[in-house]
């Protein structure tokens, strides 16, 4: 007895925001990879077909892509997230790292020298 048939398993590549086709609002697209495989008793041998598509998370439309395009989003998305990840991460090069700086002089912070003034 031979059991054979197939599985498809689905990647999300990335998630990116561009104005969706059918609803028109600016929301996330969920970028994914369906690969389907032939599986020979329930394991997956070698693909025999993979699509790209693109869903949107507001109406829920799925529009197929094509690879290349999917290569894109996902760089443009990597690239973006490099981005943000490379702001957080950078001091602001006149604050030494560890130490606050004082906000103003009047927020419980006192310049050298003065002292409080006590009523005689």
């Amino acid at each position: 007895m031979l059991i054979w048939g197939w599985r498809t398993r689905v990647y999300v590549l990335a998630m990116t925001t561009f104005l969706c086709g059918r609803c028109g609002n600016p929301a996330s697209h969920a970028v994914r990879k369906a690969v389907t495989k032939f599986t020979l008793f329930f394991i997956p041998l070698f693909p025999i077909g993979v699509k790209y598509s693109a869903q949107c998370t507001f109406c829920g439309i799925e529009n197929r892509i094509s690879k290349e395009d999917a290569v894109r989003l996902q760089a443009q998305e990597e690239q973006g997230q490099a981005q943000q990840q490379g702001f957080q991460q950078s001091p602001h090069p006149s604050q030494p790292q560890g130490f606050p700086q004082p906000q103003h002089p009047s927020q419980g912070y006192q310049q050298p020298g003065q002292f409080p003034h006590q009523g005689h």
